[in-house]
């Protein structure tokens, strides 16, 4: 293991949210009222202060490192970083809102680095802006991934930034040239920012005010989901910005190098994406299923009004955003486990959305129709395709694991959280589970979208905030950290 190029590249990590919680205390000087300002400022200036004094630290431990980057380096980084970031990202709320508890700071730090839009707190327009904003602001960092941003501004990391990428923003980089790895992960940061603006004058224009716009514009399309309002977008009572929402989410949820060579004119690609293509057609197919059992059921008595609170629950769900317009809980109870099965699918790959990946399920579906094909004609050789590409053995190889994987951590989380939780329901351990571990944010049940995870044991919100960390990190670069083997000393 190559430390002092770990503990520099963790001081990277440092240096990014120093320069966060600075923004934040900007925005503190500039619209926190009287009664919070002081209270605000000094979370961040005590915020930015750790940061930065981390940040020395670690570049001062890393001052002799050596350029050789390997996979267990990349590994360790990632989840260093992602555990460091939510400890240090806590400090705003244990001070301004010393009530939510050491465990509950954890867990709402946790919740926005990973965009995942659980959240312990409630009357949100009581909380100063500054730390409204800073809720915001983690999850748009936390959507492309603090790593990726990095990658993009440094340059000594060389080929190590190609495993980098891989590990934190679950993208495909196989098609990168090891030499071009900085610019294209800059390219990526670009479109994101462009996005992100675009996001926000819509949602300008649609009613809000600028400060509502930017924090609203941050978390759809990081795909997070945290709002400024308690009852989240549904507060606003807009169609206009519901539909905005729902652009901008399934935009989030797109691969973002699919974007960047559209924006490019290569739409021939477009055709040939099997990913992006499936996304599209279950969105559209449940959208139109759960908007037609709203209306059959009595739930909705206009078909406009179905057809929107359809979409854009399917859209926040699948895409893992979170925010809430309907109770999704009082619905019948095949819209609900229509929301419940798109949770565990998520978004595309190379997005900001979470869950198991369309492609995922795009090629498990193939592997297991060629297994019943193959049980009556055993002789039979078919290759399976992805977006036009032949997919090698290891690749299939690697779904299967990483399913077989993902099922064994939630089944057991799932028991864990029921050991800590007796009291409350099956449906809600459950989606307690998914809802953080997919990276969703609201469940079902008693973590429905009106509800929140406060009323948790503290030992569950631990629990769960390395649950989201994990999913955002598929698994790997979390669980690596327990392996013996990748703490021996590089030589």
């Amino acid at each position: 293991m190559n430390f002092p190029l770990v503990s520099k590249l963790l001081g990277v990590v440092m240096l990014i949210l120093a320069i966060a919680f600075a923004v934040c205390l900007g925005v503190s000087f500039q619209l926190d009222t009287q009664e919070f300002g002081k209270l605000a400022r000094t979370a961040f200036i005590a915020s930015t202060c750790t940061a930065l004094v981390g940040a020395g630290m670690f570049f001062w431990v890393g001052r002799r490192h050596t350029k050789k980057f390997f996979r267990k380096e990349a590994l360790c980084t990632i989840g260093i970083s992602w555990l460091l970031a939510s400890l240090v990202g806590a400090i705003p709320y244990m001070i301004v809102v010393p009530e939510v508890g050491f465990a509950g700071a954890i867990f709402e730090a946790a919740s926005g680095l990973t965009t995942t839009g659980a959240s312990v707190l409630s009357n949100l327009e009581q909380l100063p802006p500054s730390l409204l904003f800073w809720r915001s602001l983690s999850q748009w960092i936390g959507g492309m991934g603090v790593v990726v941003f990095f990658v993009a501004v440094l340059g000594f990391i060389g080929v190590g930034g190609k495993m980098l990428y891989a590990n934190e923003a679950s993208g495909t980089v196989s098609e990168f040239e090891e030499s071009r790895i900085q610019s294209t992960v800059a390219r990526l940061v670009w479109v994101y920012i462009g996005l992100s603006l675009a996001c926000t004058l819509s949602f300008w224009i649609a009613g809000m005010n600028l400060f509502e716009a930017i924090n609203h514009a941050f978390t759809t399309l990081s795909t997070g989901g945290f709002s400024t309002r308690s009852g989240s977008l549904a507060d606003f009572h807009s169609p206009a910005m519901e539909w905005i929402a729902i652009v901008f989410m399934i935009l989030g949820g797109v691969s973002f190098l699919l974007i960047i060579r559209l924006s490019c004119g290569r739409f021939y690609f477009l055709r040939r994406n099997t990913e992006f293509l499936a996304y599209l057609l279950i969105i559209v197919f449940a959208s139109l299923m759960i908007a037609s059992t709203l209306v059959l059921d009595g739930t909705s008595n206009e078909a406009h009004h179905a057809i929107r609170a359809a979409t854009f629950q399917v859209v926040t769900i699948m895409t893992t955003t979170g925010f809430a317009t309907e109770d999704y809980v009082a619905w019948s109870a095949l819209p609900q486990m229509t929301l419940l099965l798109l949770m565990v699918a998520g978004g595309c790959s190379g997005s900001t959305a979470g869950g198991i990946k369309i492609y995922r399920i795009v090629v498990a579906i193939r592997i297991s129709l060629l297994s019943v094909e193959r049980s009556f004609r055993t002789r039979v050789v078919r290759q399976i395709r992805l977006n036009g590409n032949v997919l090698s053995q290891q690749a299939l190889s690697d779904v299967s694991i990483y399913l077989i994987l993902t099922s064994g951590v939630v089944l057991s989380s799932i028991i864990v959280v029921s050991i800590f939780e007796p009291n409350l329901k099956v449906d809600t351990n459950l989606s307690a589970v998914f809802a953080c571990f997919f990276n969703i944010g609201p469940g079902l049940a008693e973590v429905g979208p009106t509800e929140n995870f406060a009323f948790m044991h503290t030992h569950t919100k631990y629990f769960l905030a390395l649950l989201m960390i994990m999913g955002r990190l598929e698994l790997y670069a979390i669980l690596a950290l327990f392996s013996p083997s990748l703490w021996k000393r590089f030589s």
